[in-house]
């Protein structure tokens, strides 16, 4: 069973907005943001992996996808941060799954 979710960012991180989303309507253009690096545009991507278990499911893999618009950024520099987003996320530490990012830069 897979299920998905997205987030998309709209300017600068003081002065943008985000909104989250998922398949099931839980969350529908939930607003969030956080300090990070400036962008044009960001946009992420999850794809979910369930597995059945004994006493309901659990998410076993996610697979994160992420294009990003950022002036002056270049790809070396967009891939380490991206990483060092991942690596950081609270999220991804609270999940025991597989989790990958496939991270590209917009011109």
């Amino acid at each position: 069973m897979e299920t998905h979710g997205s987030a998309v960012w709209q300017g600068g991180i003081k002065d943008g907005k985000g909104a989250i989303s998922t398949k099931s309507g839980a969350l529908k253009d939930y607003p969030y943001g956080f300090s990070s690096l400036t962008a044009e545009h960001i946009e992420t991507t999850a794809e979910v992996s369930l597995d059945k278990v004994a006493d309901g499911y659990a998410i076993i893999a996610v697979r994160l996808t992420l294009k990003a618009k950022v002036p002056g950024a270049n790809q070396t520099k967009f891939e380490e941060l991206a990483a060092k987003a991942k690596a950081g996320c609270p999220v991804s530490k609270l999940l025991n799954a597989k989790i990958t990012l496939d991270a590209t830069l917009v011109n």
